[in-house]
């Protein structure tokens, strides 16, 4: 019964996964960002409207060989991202989605996160497509400023 379950699972998941890569924007030649008081250092400005709004052009955030530390990648992201005045923002996972082939997961498909950005005192709320899988150049998209970063008063 196991194995049938096992299976019926793999089945399903394999249907669900196309067989071409339909994200954009892998580089996996890209560095891995600066940390500072865990948040990544990000000083690119995305150009491209769809950097990060589009689930063909995610936050490619999947530099760590080790698929469950990506997630502190996650956190690191966002803590490096402000609102588009320097608002504080807070973010929550809200949906899974968007399989695809990956060599970096021991199941050969990697899912994006989709997140939902919420900035103090801005009613309004942004969607943001994350990759933890792949490699890209980590950007702030369009409607975000990067956190400012005072490194001298730090001993």
């Amino acid at each position: 019964m196991k194995k049938i379950i096992l299976l019926a699972s793999f089945t399903l998941l394999s249907s669900c996964i196309s067989t071409k890569n339909t994200i954009q924007n892998i580089d996996q030649t890209a560095a891995y960002p600066e940390i500072y008081e865990n948040q990544f250092i990000i000083i690119e400005y995305a150009t491209d409207m769809k950097y990060g709004y589009s689930q063909y052009y995610p936050v490619n955030i999947g530099f760590s060989v080790y698929e469950n530390s990506n997630n502190k990648n996650v956190e690191r992201y966002f803590n490096g991202l402000a609102g588009p005045n320097g608002e504080k923002l807070s973010y929550k996972l809200i949906e899974t989605c968007c399989p695809f082939p990956s060599k970096n997961n021991k199941m050969g498909a990697g899912t994006l996160d989709l997140y939902e950005v919420s900035f103090e005192g801005i009613s309004e709320t942004k969607k943001i497509y994350i990759d933890t899988y792949e490699r890209g150049k980590v950007m702030c998209p369009k409607g975000f400023t990067t956190k400012k970063i005072d490194r001298t008063t730090k001993k």
